[in-house]
């Protein structure tokens, strides 16, 4: 069961949207000493991250993100404030990329 669990709907097409979730991996890694590893399959990518207490996915497609978390205990507490900084995060690169592609 994931503590953590996002959609996004987007208009960005694979191409674009893949591009997205690179640049979220790359912040991932750099600030938040994640490890990520991506999975590109011919309608989907798969992003997998982790590091000590966090671990989950990122499914990019066409048309949406889902984004699902795992949190270990000491993290655990501070969930509220984990989800709302992801959203965040998530929201302003996706608000970024649509504002290009207009």
């Amino acid at each position: 069961m994931s503590d953590l669990k996002m959609h996004r709907d987007h208009q960005l097409g694979l191409e674009r949207a893949r591009q997205v979730a690179q640049d979220w991996a790359g912040y991932a890694e750099k600030k938040l000493d994640m490890r990520c590893t991506v999975q590109r399959g011919s309608d989907c990518d798969v992003i997998e991250f982790n590091r000590s207490g966090v671990k989950g996915t990122l499914t990019v497609t066409a048309d949406r993100f889902d984004l699902q978390a795992q949190l270990g205990l000491l993290f655990k507490a501070f969930a509220g404030k984990i989800e709302a900084e992801t959203a965040r995060m998530l929201d302003e690169a996706l608000a970024k990329a649509s504002a290009k592609k207009a």
